[in-house]
């Protein structure tokens, strides 16, 4: 299941850069993967009525920390100012 809903809570598995449409990886640079997983965990919670900006807690992963500050750029499209708890891990 993609999210369930627990009360006021969304809880959204994890995702990955899957296109939608296709079902297939969509694979790129880590800019590239992070906003289409972020694009994905939007479409998700848009379906639940609710918005990134409800987004209290992210844990990201990445395979090799030397990605963090270009992911963390596109995190930062997405975020803005609503800045969630978040904890990386590679």
């Amino acid at each position: 299941s993609p999210a369930v809903r627990a009360g006021d809570f969304i809880f959204i598995s994890g995702q990955v850069s899957v296109d939608p449409g296709t079902q297939q990886w969509d694979y790129g640079d880590i800019q590239h993967e992070t906003r289409r997983t972020l694009n994905n965990i939007r479409a998700i919670l848009e379906g639940c009525g609710a918005t990134l900006a409800h987004v209290v807690k992210c844990t990201v992963f990445l395979k090799d920390g030397r990605d963090f500050a270009a992911m963390n750029e596109v995190y930062a499209e997405f975020f803005g100012e609503a800045k969630p708890a978040r904890s990386t891990v590679e």
